[in-house]
């Protein structure tokens, strides 16, 4: 039996060092719990404002660009509306032009196509339903175009106008995230593509709510799905793809929206 007044140091000593380890412990789960929210903050707020604004000041150097009429890239006479059939005669009569487009081959096959470089910004992607205006960029590298807030193009696929398929991705979040909000694009609604020479609007008419970041058939030249074939086209035009991720914060499936080329307006 323990004398009256006797200190067990021992027991203090643990118990003492049992309340340093739990503060420890609780120091080290708040500085973790401040550096996440602290990249969170900067990856969902800071990247896209900074990916914002460097994308709005690359619109309007375009702009300034165009304005002056310094080209930005070097012209190719190939793959605009009515450009084959100028070279082959057939002129006005290019069955496969979009409605408002026939008759105006000779004017389309003069309008250069603008062949950019890797990285480079040579179009202006406008999307009045979602208040979205941004530079389009080749490619869909993450460093040099998606992550400064762009629209890259898919290498490969049709250009601005081009007989074909013009493909583009953009983010959904983070970065910019100028495809926040594609899911809310409904038939009818206009896709406007102003390059150097020309505004291109496209009409969308279709949406794959969600296939695999697999799916090719998305981006070919006559887009249609091979994950669900029931969605896509089945003969060729002008075509205009917008792809993100979905869901939202995710990278796993693939939200698709496409569009027609409805009309053209010369510079």
């Amino acid at each position: 039996m323990r004398a009256p007044g006797v200190v067990d140091h021992g027991t203090r000593r643990r118990r003492a060092l049992g309340r340093r380890v739990l503060w420890t412990a609780g120091e080290v789960l708040v500085t973790v719990g401040l550096v996440l929210a602290l990249l969170v903050v900067h990856q969902v707020w800071w990247t896209n404002r900074q990916a914002r604004e460097g994308a709005e000041r690359r619109v309007e150097a375009l702009e300034r660009e165009w304005d002056r009429g310094r080209p930005g890239a070097t012209p190719a006479p190939e793959d605009v509306p009515g450009a084959d059939a100028d070279r082959q005669g057939a002129g006005a009569g290019d069955r496969t032009a979009p409605a408002g487009q026939r008759g105006r081959a000779d004017t389309a096959g003069r309008t250069a196509r603008e062949r950019p470089h890797r990285s480079q910004a040579y179009a202006v992607l406008t999307v009045p339903r979602l208040s979205v205006r941004v530079p389009v960029a080749e490619g869909i590298g993450k460093p040099d175009v998606l992550n400064r807030g762009y629209v890259g193009h898919y290498p490969g696929t049709a250009q601005p106008g081009g007989a074909g398929n013009f493909a583009l991705a953009g983010h959904r979040n983070t970065h910019g995230e100028p495809f926040r909000h594609l899911d809310r694009l409904r038939r009818g609604d206009t896709v406007e593509v102003e390059t150097r020479t020309a505004t291109y609007v496209y009409a969308v008419d279709r949406t794959l709510p969600r296939t695999s970041a697999r799916d090719g058939g998305v981006l070919a030249p006559v887009p249609r799905s091979t994950v669900r074939p029931a969605y896509g086209y089945g003969e060729p035009g002008y075509y205009l793809t917008l792809t993100t991720c979905t869901p939202a914060y995710t990278s796993k499936y693939r939200l698709v929206v496409w569009g027609t080329l409805r009309s053209m307006r010369p510079r």
